[in-house]
């Protein structure tokens, strides 16, 4: 992709759901995926079966969950178990074989997975397991995780040979997997990213957010800690907490921009966290305005904290399209910046002659920040000072996150002073680190900020760009029902 049309907005790796013991188990699991859908937009799938069976049921494809599945497709998934994933690509490009749950059939029976996160050490584990004979049917870090577990000669039993695959992988890793007889979840010893059990009835969930959880009425149980793994079968619930070790580097950018305002992460309410940095933004850079303006959808509470902060009133004057799908058609030759103006659009009666703070959560290369502004000054705004809940970020993530080039961030290539010009803001300024974390009510050493200060906590392998594992063979077969 050229680099000029990529990275508009950072994306994050996809959201994982599992239900185990309810009758309707894959009808919760579309509602859950459905409620994660902000989590990944390429693709979605949920694999389900009927007691111990050991028949799974299948369906997956490109697109939203609501293009994936109908009444038809839920009914073919009748069972009392299931899991979900909806994608979007930070390793292996977006194509239906990628699509998840990926489902394998081994010596150790056929097993599904769920993975949200990146692996550093991906090519390495992949090359190693080619060399052993393994075939790989995507181009993914997660199926290597099946692999390392369904190896025969590592350990004997099940649990062990669990726990040589997933002590063997680095980096992020917040899975859900399912056996002919349990539904298991496992968070990577940093937890990196997020992962909750729920309770419904007599029925256990899995879920990336608990925002999931409050659709289908679930209650919240707990989250699932760093290096946890929680087993769940027809004896209930049995949680292995810190099995894989524990040193907790949560993804402060869950805070800001991936996770709904509704959920819930390390305890802390995530819209009450955007609302603190809103306020903290605002009493770190103050400027005499008319109206404070957030971009949807994200930056809506930072915006609120910061007018409440500053007593500026606070308008909606951009109006977000949630109704984007996929185009077959490419209107740039006919419509100036469509891919701005579709997702955003502006009411110039809102900013007409008045001064403007407008609020963004981050700016990763600038472009898309700086159609907007030129909007502004279209529709008439006096001035336009732009106020960014977070600090610059500045270095690749290399853990769920697909922004892994810093040269595409403008704040690795330009001073604050040049993006301001760049930009054609009047102002600018972005929250500094210690109000970022204050915000989040946690200990700074609970945090990942390797995107902004550049502290990795777990050391990056030699290549983890996107498509690194591109152009490998393919594999098909195993003891499947439905659409692969």
């Amino acid at each position: 992709m050229d680099r000029e049309s990529e990275w508009v907005r950072p994306r994050d790796a996809c959201g994982v759901f599992g239900v185990f013991g309810h009758p309707s188990a894959a009808e919760l699991t579309y509602y859950g995926l459905y409620a994660l859908q902000h989590r990944g937009q390429e693709s979605a799938g949920i694999v389900s079966t009927v007691g111990n069976s050991g028949v799974f049921r299948v369906h997956r494809g490109m697109g939203l969950v609501s293009q994936v599945f109908n009444e038809e497709a839920l009914k073919k998934l009748a069972g009392d178990r299931a899991i979900g994933h909806v994608r979007y690509s930070t390793m292996g490009s977006s194509e239906m074989k990628n699509a998840q749950p990926i489902v394998i059939e081994s010596a150790r029976g056929t097993i599904a997975l769920g993975h949200n996160g990146n692996l550093v050490n991906a090519q390495e584990l992949r090359e190693e397991l080619e060399g052993k004979g393994s075939i790989f049917q995507t181009t993914t870090d997660s199926e290597i995780i099946l692999h390392l577990i369904s190896q025969p000669e590592s350990v004997v039993g099940r649990e062990g040979a669990l726990l040589y695959g997933l002590r063997r992988i680095q980096g992020a890793f917040s899975l859900v997997m399912m056996t002919r007889d349990q539904i298991i979840g496992v968070r990577d010893p940093q937890g990196f990213r997020p992962l909750c059990l729920g309770r419904l009835d007599q029925a256990w969930i899995l879920s990336s957010e608990s925002c999931a959880l409050d659709l289908i009425g679930a209650s919240l149980e707990g989250e699932i800690e760093p290096g946890e793994i929680v087993v769940i079968d027809e004896r209930g619930v049995r949680r292995h907490r810190g099995i894989l070790g524990k040193r907790e580097r949560f993804c402060i950018f869950e805070y800001i921009y991936f996770s709904r305002p509704d959920s819930v992460l390390c305890g802390k309410n995530v819209s009450e966290a955007r609302v603190q940095m809103g306020r903290y933004l605002a009493r770190a850079y103050p400027v005499e305005a008319d109206v404070v303006v957030p971009i949807p959808d994200s930056g809506n509470y930072a915006a609120l904290g910061y007018s409440e902060e500053s007593g500026i009133p606070f308008s909606m004057a951009f109006v977000r399209n949630h109704y984007i799908g996929r185009t077959f058609l490419q209107p740039s030759k006919l419509i100036r910046d469509f891919s701005v103006r579709v997702k955003l659009n502006l009411i110039e009666e809102a900013v007409a002659g008045k001064r403007v703070v407008v609020i963004d959560d981050s700016i990763v290369r600038g472009t898309t920040a700086k159609a907007r502004i030129v909007n502004l000054r279209k529709a008439g705004a006096k001035e336009v000072h732009v106020r960014v809940s977070c600090p610059p970020h500045r270095f690749a993530c290399h853990y769920g996150i697909d922004f892994p080039d810093p040269r595409d961030l403008i704040a690795n290539q330009m001073t604050l002073e040049a993006i301001a010009n760049y930009l054609g803001a009047d102002s600018l300024g972005y929250l500094n680190e210690e109000d970022m974390i204050s915000a989040t009510g946690l200990d700074k050493g609970r945090l990942c900020r390797a995107c902004f200060d550049g502290d990795y906590p777990v050391p990056v392998g030699r290549d983890v760009m996107k498509e690194v594992l591109e152009g490998r063979g393919m594999m098909k077969g195993g003891r499947l029902s439905g659409d692969l």
